[in-house]
């Protein structure tokens, strides 16, 4: 008979259920027969317009270099955000991924006995990594579906020693004004470390979310952590950051595994952040089809939360499981959140103007309308 190694693990992993990401367009092929292009994907957030032709004319760059390690400090890439954001190389840290952020903040700053604060319907990842490092997982009531700062606030104990608050949040898309941020930063101890998390603040217009970069000289507990995998389209490569006191980002890399943004990645980066062309490009397309989607809701007599990402949650009033499946036989793939405490929404990503039609032609026969 094997040894149960389920039964090694540590506690808090073996009360974890792996990450489910959004179901991959050859998944679904396989599964019902279908043509992979056929099929449209509103299910991860990800850029409908592709990546940036700067982006992809630098990868090609490095193409004949891939026997080489990449740049383990990636230099470039935390040269280029510290002067866009005017902080030093010090204070950057590279992810893979801005996921990978949070994972070294568990790792750093987690362990039994203590506790990290999150909302509930926030990000999956926020009780993974807490609990895979064996810290309790404090989930706070959520308020209108959003965060309820006051009661996170008040949910701080002695042993917390990190928050995550994200702003816009996944996957209910609420967000929080600047006044609310700064009360809240005000009311936290200084040993609590406060991760803000804006993977999609690229999408808000100028003034319409607090620039969290902004609170960082008055609050030194305070880490924002960012990814290109949404507005600058590079999901695949994997590339988030962190801005933070040069302090904890010195922390945060004794525990960064070597080499963890390829060069590839890093590269894009680099040349994603100067096409200022492309970001707005996606940030009207996002607006166009967050309107598109709204006024199709509208019309088939839907709510919905409104949204500030690249993404919005539409409420079904009931088990939103079997529409999903019509969707699916439909070759129309979107995003169940029931394991976000959310079963009768579906969370849909902004896609195309076909794209988005073609997703309210489907639902429109999956409601009998």
């Amino acid at each position: 008979m094997s040894y149960d190694f389920l039964a090694l693990a540590q506690p808090g992993v073996q009360k974890l259920s792996p990450y489910v990401p959004g179901k991959p367009v050859e998944e679904l092929a396989r599964e019902l027969d279908l043509d992979p292009q056929s099929i449209v994907k509103l299910a991860s957030n990800e850029n409908p317009l592709g990546p940036s032709p700067k982006a992809l004319d630098a990868i090609r760059a490095q193409l004949d270099e891939l026997t080489r390690y990449p740049d383990g400090n990636g230099f470039a890439l935390k040269q280029k955000l510290a002067q866009r954001y005017g902080v030093g190389i010090e204070q950057v840290t590279l992810g893979n991924g801005s996921n990978d952020i949070l994972e070294l903040v568990a790792r750093a700053y987690l362990a039994p006995s203590l506790n990290a604060v999150f909302s509930e319907h926030a990000f999956a990842v926020y009780p993974i990594a807490t609990q895979a490092v064996g810290a309790e997982a404090r989930a706070v009531a959520a308020k209108q579906w959003g965060h309820d700062l006051n009661a996170m606030q008040a949910a701080i104990d002695a042993n917390t020693r990190v928050v995550f608050i994200a702003n816009p949040n996944n996957p209910t898309g609420t967000w929080f004004s600047a006044a609310a941020l700064e009360q809240f930063l005000a009311a936290v101890p200084e040993h609590v470390l406060v991760v803000l998390d804006e993977a999609y603040i690229e999408y808000a217009d100028d003034g319409e979310l607090p620039d969290g970069l902004a609170f960082l000289n008055s609050h030194s507990n305070l880490l924002v952590s960012r990814t290109f995998s949404k507005a600058y389209g590079l999901a695949a490569l994997r590339v988030g950051y962190a801005i933070c006191s040069a302090q904890i980002a010195d922390v945060l890399n004794r525990v960064r595994q070597p080499f963890n943004v390829n060069s590839l990645a890093q590269a894009a980066a680099c040349a994603a952040l100067d096409d200022h062309e492309y970001l707005a490009r996606s940030r009207a397309s996002n607006a166009a089809g967050m309107q598109q989607l709204q006024a199709g809701f509208k019309e088939l007599g839907l709510e919905w939360i409104p949204s500030k990402g690249n993404f919005i949650a539409v409420d079904f009033g009931r088990d939103a499981a079997p529409i999903n499946q019509v969707l699916l036989r439909d070759g129309v793939i979107v995003r169940p959140v029931a394991v976000y405490g959310m079963p009768t929404f579906l969370r849909v990503s902004i896609g195309t103007g076909a794209e988005n039609e073609r997703f309210l032609e489907v639902l429109r026969k999956a409601l009998g309308r």
